[in-house]
């Protein structure tokens, strides 16, 4: 397993190195550029923005931005921003926490309640329950975020007022946990419950397949319970796609979720890309990008490791 995992950890190494080549590439064949919010003002001249694309070495070849970037980066110096004029690291270090904050809760919510609602919806197969859960998620499933969110604001936050618009705090107070919970609510149940609807149908198709597989048979035979043939034996081996799929998500504790964060004018990672973006930031997005091509590299890995964990008859060479 350590040889496996050290031989990915290398392959690793140009898979990243070929992602920030065509990030890169990508960025500049965007028409538009940092310079492009000077062009048309009467009070900038053509003298004045060459000066600063050659501030900013903006006006070298392609080829040597980019290696001058990698030597940099590799440093690391990841450069600064070019709005806010601050070093990209820094900016990337004091959204992180508060990304980690509401994206763990999400995570942490959802797993919570999408396996035990899966496991019940497959040994329940076909009852009253099962018909509720399955149109429930289905509906989740076909509601995009940022509708979904703006409804919980205005019936939550504008017609009941219950629960805060956005932000994570109220303004101008002091650290009072029960309204940073009240600011969690929204924004986690409006992720959560589409991640419960993709979680549960998974898990649900995983374990209607595992109920079925002869060695549950023979630990029903031997006089096991059935929660301890459900829980111990048939969950263990219907993870795998579940794990799969949380792998995957599991980046998103990093680098945010765009759409919400937006709506609930939360200060996370997926502003801060939202905001460079919009901008055309150049730094702040390189930056951003190799970190979460990073994260999704390794989450990928920690999956493939918890497999073997999973099922004893998967081996890594």
């Amino acid at each position: 397993m350590t040889t496996y995992v050290l031989r990915r950890l290398l392959q690793a190494v140009p898979l990243l190195l070929g992602i920030t080549v065509v990030s890169f590439a990508i960025l500049k064949a965007i028409p538009g550029g940092p310079m492009a919010a000077y062009e048309g003002n009467p009070n900038i001249t053509d003298e004045d923005i060459r000066r600063l694309e050659h501030a900013l070495g903006l006006d070298q070849p392609v080829h040597i931005q980019y290696l001058s970037w990698l030597t940099a980066f590799l440093t690391g110096d990841w450069g600064y921003s070019y709005s806010s004029h601050r070093a990209v690291l820094t900016e990337i270090m004091e959204r992180f926490p508060k990304t980690v904050y509401l994206m763990g809760t999400v995570y942490v919510v959802t797993l919570l309640v999408a396996i035990p609602i899966g496991i019940l919806t497959a040994v329940r197969q076909y009852s009253w329950f099962d018909h509720i859960v399955t149109g429930t998620t289905f509906a989740f499933l076909s509601t995009p975020t940022f509708w979904l969110g703006l409804l919980l604001i205005i019936v939550f936050g504008l017609q009941l007022r219950l629960l805060p618009l956005g932000g994570m705090a109220t303004l101008g107070t002091d650290f009072d946990l029960l309204d940073r919970v009240r600011h969690l609510i929204l924004p986690v149940a409006t992720l959560s419950l589409v991640g419960i609807g993709r979680y549960v149908r998974f898990l649900r198709a995983s374990m209607l397949e595992t109920l079925t597989q002869d060695y549950l048979r023979t630990a029903r035979a031997k006089g096991l319970g059935e929660r301890i043939v459900v829980a111990r034996h048939a969950l263990k081996n219907a993870s795998i796609p579940l794990v799969t799929v949380a792998a995957l998500d599991l980046p998103e504790l990093f680098v945010g979720a765009l759409v919400t964060e937006q709506i609930f004018g939360w200060p996370g990672m997926g502003r801060l890309y939202w905001d460079a973006a919009t901008r055309s930031d150049y730094p702040v997005i390189m930056g951003f990008l190799a970190v979460a091509a990073s994260l999704i590299i390794l989450a990928n890995l920690a999956a493939d490791v918890f497999y073997a964990y999973l099922d004893p008859r998967i081996r890594y060479a």
